[in-house]
């Protein structure tokens, strides 16, 4: 198929760094695709950024049948753009479709449509460290009609935000609240997908946490509520007793790439590293023990988000000085050099497009 291209002929304008914050600015162009059961995914285009129409019966708004990635395009040092690992997240996101009852895109051409349209906004790829242009493919459901089946009809749809840190807090140890009185997903269903109601599911207790001065949910199980799935939008990591555990993928648990790249380096570090159940018992256990050592999140948005105070039920614990811990900081050097190509990645980890510009 060949991608059409049509530039807009006004052009936004761009904010310094130093304004970024997080998913509120987005870029002058968009990349969209259709597919119909006749056509199959048909008219790839890069058109300037607008609004998509919908009749207010299309199923999306009903039935909550959309699936979603999220990325980032780093600049380097010398001017470069590349990519982190934009291969795993093509292949999530037909991961997302299977179970979503949704076709599959073609990843190639997807990873492609990409590069194209981020050479068209390369002057939105920011320059400080720190900061980076997020990149969101989407998949909705556009049939108008009222009836609960999935849709014959969609629009697969890529959009980029200039972004700066994710937490307005930066690189620093966050506050997280444990909740036995909700349940973000349950084995069976559909918690190890990216579509939009897991995120809808976490909102409540979000909020709830907020309120009470905590930045993130820490989700337990929802059928023991005992065992530790995620943290927020993150997969979770523990350091007790100098091994590094994080709740294994049983289909309630995302399966982060950031989640992916921490374990491969730590077993490259020749640390030791389970992926287990662990119990929130556990975890205070270890605290009372003196043998949690670190806590910290995972995730494409954040990179890597140090804990440092639980609560749970009427239990409070602080890990480690209050600081930012040695491990979760050489983590999240180790990523950020890598994004950045101010290190070597491993083998297939970066795709640089400074070629095509």
């Amino acid at each position: 198929m060949k991608l059409k291209i049509q530039k807009t002929e006004t052009l936004k304008p761009r904010p310094k760094d130093s304004e970024l914050s997080f998913g509120t600015l987005f870029t002058d162009h968009m990349f969209n695709m259709d597919y119909h059961p006749d056509k199959g995914w048909h008219n790839p285009r890069i058109d300037p950024y607008h609004a998509i129409e919908m009749d207010p019966s299309t199923m999306v708004l009903h039935y909550g049948q959309a699936i979603f990635e999220g990325l980032k395009a780093y600049r380097t040092e010398s001017g470069d753009i590349q990519l982190f690992r934009p291969r795993e997240n093509f292949k999530r996101f037909n991961q997302s479709a299977r179970v979503m009852c949704i076709p599959e895109i073609d990843e190639d051409l997807a990873l492609d449509a990409l590069k194209q349209l981020l050479i068209i906004e390369k002057e939105w790829v920011p320059h400080s460290l720190g900061t980076s242009l997020y990149i969101r493919p989407t998949i909705i459901a556009m049939d108008p009609f009222l009836g609960v089946r999935a849709s014959h009809t969609y629009r697969f749809f890529i959009i980029l935000s200039p972004v700066g840190a994710y937490y307005s807090e930066g690189f620093n140890p966050v506050k997280i609240w444990v909740t036995k009185d909700h349940v973000r997903a349950v084995r069976g269903g559909v918690g190890y997908v990216k579509t939009a109601g897991n995120y809808a599911a976490s909102l409540f207790a979000g909020e709830l946490a907020s309120k009470n001065g905590y930045t993130q949910v820490l989700w337990l199980d929802g059928v023991d509520l005992k065992y530790v799935e995620e943290v927020g939008s993150m997969n979770i990591f523990f350091l007790i007793d100098d091994e590094l555990i994080t709740p294994n993928l049983q289909g309630s648990i995302l399966p982060g790439i950031t989640r992916d790249s921490i374990i491969n380096l730590a077993k490259v570090w020749n640390m030791k590293v389970s992926e287990r159940r662990i119990s929130i018992d556990e975890v205070f256990e270890a605290h009372s023990a003196g043998k949690l050592q670190e806590i910290f999140g995972t995730g494409t948005a954040a990179v890597v988000s140090p804990v440092g105070v639980i609560k749970y039920e009427d239990k409070i614990i602080h890990i480690g000085t209050g600081e930012v811990g040695p491990v979760a900081n050489k983590f999240f050097a180790a990523l950020t050099d890598i994004q950045y190509g101010m290190k070597d990645a491993p083998e297939g980890w970066i795709e640089t497009i400074a070629p095509s510009l």
